[in-house]
């Protein structure tokens, strides 16, 4: 559920950090009524920059697919990694 806040409520940072990590989802803080800015837990941020990065990577990938670039087959690339790797 979307968590909004008034920007007053900053001055009890305690509180603050704790709704970060309990919710683990950003929470909107309002200035005179209109959105101002976005909160979240550290957890939370390292979670939604590793998805962002992997969208991006699966767009190229796409992008790649499009262009024509020569692609591997996955039973070639997992052959080559059990060789290399010993596995």
């Amino acid at each position: 559920m979307t968590k909004i806040r008034p920007i007053t409520d900053l001055r009890n940072t305690k509180e603050m950090s704790n709704l970060c990590r309990e919710t683990s989802e950003p929470i909107y803080i309002t200035s005179n009524g209109k959105e101002d800015m976005v909160i979240m837990s550290v957890e939370a941020y390292e979670r939604d920059k590793m998805l962002l990065d992997v969208y991006r990577k699966i767009g190229e990938a796409e992008q790649h697919l499009q262009d024509g670039v020569d692609t591997i087959d996955a039973d070639e690339v997992f052959s080559k990694l059990r060789e290399k790797y010993d596995y």
